[in-house]
């Protein structure tokens, strides 16, 4: 959702698209049959694209957008830095997200990834230590910051109870997080709307049934003495994430448009 409202904000063009048939696994990622009555009317292809806009100030943007790709990551991370290198490209941020036991009562909260450590201690989020698989943004920001190029990643806190949806808070926190990390300033105000009004649906489920209240408050007590890198739940009697998830998604089902 961030990514969308970038490209919109700053109006990019396509600069370049990726080959899928050396990146992609079409069996893994099908592409997407449009059948219209019977016709077979176009089929559409999911691709790696590399786009050009500015932001409000007039700053110009690259945006690289697309399914991860399926191999030779090293190749795609070399064709990446070398497009970087040609085309000016002096700062990288990858935007990501993942399921945390933060309430959604409380603002997103952004950590950061980099292999400069004057990236990181130049900027104010979260800086955590753990192993985990890592991904494309992973590669690339070692290949761009090799290259003489500042790179680091961005990543929101989703709320674990509402990881399965769309969360337009935490899309909007990346923004805040890219305008401080880069100056591109992106108006998300769509995505500020979207989520005051998610915010009130969640707080008329939640309000619906004690336990739930119980664990947002539990969180909430957490969210708040939390030092910067850990959570601690202290009880394991509340009702979990993936059960306040399908209760919600129960709620929105029930709702007007």
């Amino acid at each position: 959702a961030a990514m969308a409202a970038i490209d919109s904000a700053c109006s990019t063009t396509r600069l370049a698209t990726f080959d899928g048939d050396t990146f992609i696994d079409y069996r893994a990622r099908r592409p997407t049959m449009e059948l219209r009555e019977g016709i077979n009317s176009r089929v559409v292809w999911d691709d790696i694209q590399l786009r050009a806009g500015t932001d409000a100030k007039g700053h110009p943007v690259l945006t690289l957008l697309g399914p991860e790709p399926d191999s030779q990551w090293r190749g795609f991370a070399g064709a990446v830095t070398q497009l970087a290198l040609q085309l000016g490209v002096y700062q990288m941020v990858a935007l990501g997200s993942y399921p945390f036991a933060s309430p959604h009562t409380r603002p997103a909260r952004l950590s950061m990834s980099s292999p400069s450590a004057d990236v990181v201690a130049n900027l104010p989020y979260l800086k955590n230590s753990v192993d985990v698989p890592a991904g494309m943004t992973a590669v690339l920001e070692h290949a761009l910051t090799e290259a003489g190029i500042a790179s680091l990643g961005l990543w929101v806190q989703v709320p674990h109870y509402v990881s399965a949806m769309s969360y337009p808070a935490a899309a909007s926190a990346l923004l805040v997080g890219l305008r401080e990390a880069t100056g591109i300033t992106v108006r998300g105000a769509g995505l500020e709307d979207d989520a005051v009004v998610q915010r009130r649906r969640i707080d008329d489920l939640v309000a619906a049934n004690a336990d739930h209240v119980a664990m947002v408050r539990q969180l909430e007590t957490a969210y708040d003495e939390a030092a910067e890198q850990t959570l601690l739940l202290v009880s394991t009697d509340l009702p979990t994430g993936d059960d306040l998830a399908a209760e919600f998604e129960r709620f929105l089902r029930d709702q007007p448009e």
